[in-house]
């Protein structure tokens, strides 16, 4: 008997138990489905996250007074870990030391590295934004920045100006806004916004210009964003809890870490610290944040690995006993082919090529179900359609092996039944 001969005699066994085949195949799927799911969900997650933070070159970095910490899950994963217990000790009684005005402008003036230095602060979020006509939703967040804030986030203004030294020293009412919300108060004219005034959190602010659109995630709408100077943010919203950013951005990237040791050189005497104590301030690179949410994601990925290996272990066994069930219904039929000249060969591969096809079947309907529901994901974050490739192989090589070696066993016990005890089987 051929190979050709052998599949197609499968295929009409297969067929022929439809019910059978379908509960078997909803089994195997199921492993494949939620591993392709999440792993595409992931892939278009992580897509979204690089798009998001990409804003920020990979020369920059900033300094922050605490570390991030990523939550997902009700858990906090930290971009920073401590293997020594007096050192983290050390480090969290320096902790809640905000970066001051006072701070954060000593820094900028001292700071003699070839880059630039930007301040920020954050103001209000979640606010509305109106006209005499028009009003946002209540998604808009203020930052108080300076003149370098736009070049150093990637940010570029397609109408009117940026802010100004002298705007930031004055503090006015002042103000930058994002390409979404020009478009929401001047619907198709959003050049009419500059040199208008705006009620932002019904404080009047006179429009400077409005910044060019730029890709954004679910993670973060970079176009729902007003910027205005620190100090008017200081002026409007002062608390010594809120705490200063400084962004930094170095000429070439390769002279980046010797960027940042100056940089801790610098801002160590200005936090006054001993030369002992650990830094009560923290480095981000441009893609920390990116990083340490891969990283939980990462995490995600191997625990969704482990799930579907466990359903394909329980799909396995069901398969084998849905071979055994077969190779029993159809003794008759494995003694009659026997009389009339099959091998063991024959049969043996007869029922291995069942339990191949029927774990096949499983794993294109878990793969094309897994990519489309997953793929939801990318469409909610507005990334393109994701197919992992990669894992798509390796699930239809892994329900290959499965199948396989659920079918062994059962093939094993057809091909050395008697042919003469099989034919008066009843």
């Amino acid at each position: 008997m051929t190979l050709s001969d052998t599949i197609s005699l499968s295929w009409r066994n297969i067929s022929g138990n439809k019910l059978r085949t379908a509960i078997t195949v909803v089994i195997m799927a199921l492993g494949i489905f939620a591993l392709i799911l999440i792993i595409t969900a992931i892939k278009a997650a992580s897509n979204s996250l690089t798009s998001s933070f990409s804003t920020m070159g990979a020369n920059s970095f900033s300094i922050r007074y605490k570390e991030r910490n990523i939550r997902m899950g009700g858990g906090r994963q930290s971009t920073v870990t401590k293997s020594s217990k007096t050192k983290l000790k050390q480090r969290n009684s320096n902790a809640g030391k905000v970066i001051t005005y006072e701070q954060a402008k000593s820094f900028k003036e001292q700071y003699l590295f070839p880059g630039k230095v930007g301040l920020t602060l954050r103001g209000p979020g979640s606010i509305v934004v109106n006209n005499e006509r028009k009003k946002t939703n209540p998604d808009i967040n203020v930052l108080g920045a300076d003149e370098n804030f736009a070049e150093l986030n990637g940010y570029t203004i397609s109408l009117g100006r940026n802010l100004t030294p002298t705007d930031v020293e004055s503090g006015r009412n002042v103000c930058v806004i994002g390409s979404s919300i020009a478009e929401k108060l001047y619907p198709g004219r959003s050049a009419a916004a500059v040199d208008q005034v705006i009620s932002v959190d019904h404080v009047p602010y006179r429009v400077l210009g409005v910044f060019e659109e730029k890709s954004s995630s679910a993670f973060f709408n970079a176009n729902k964003m007003i910027l205005t100077s620190y100090n008017n943010i200081r002026r409007l919203y002062a608390s010594d809890a809120v705490s200063f950013t400084i962004g930094i951005m170095v000429t070439d990237i390769k002279v980046l870490d010797i960027a940042v040791g100056e940089a801790k050189g610098t801002f160590r005497p200005i936090r006054k610290l001993d030369v002992k104590e650990e830094d009560n301030f923290f480095i981000d690179k441009s893609d920390s944040i990116a990083e340490a949410v891969l990283t939980n994601l990462g995490f995600l990925e191997k625990g969704t690995i482990g799930i579907a290996f466990i359903t394909l272990i329980g799909a396995a066994i069901g398969l084998m006993n849905i071979m055994l069930v077969a190779v029993n219904e159809r003794t008759k039929e494995i003694g009659l082919a026997k009389a009339l000249g099959g091998t063991k060969k024959d049969i043996r591969a007869q029922f291995l090529w069942e339990s191949i096809l029927i774990s096949l079947m499983g794993a294109v309907a878990g793969i094309i179900a897994g990519i489309l529901v997953g793929n939801i994901v990318a469409l909610l974050l507005k990334t393109g359609f994701v197919v992992p490739w990669a894992w798509v192989i390796a699930g239809i090589l892994v329900c290959s092996f499965v199948g396989l070696v659920a079918g062994l066993y059962p093939a094993h016990k057809a091909s050395k039944l008697d042919p003469i005890v099989a034919l008066r089987y009843e």
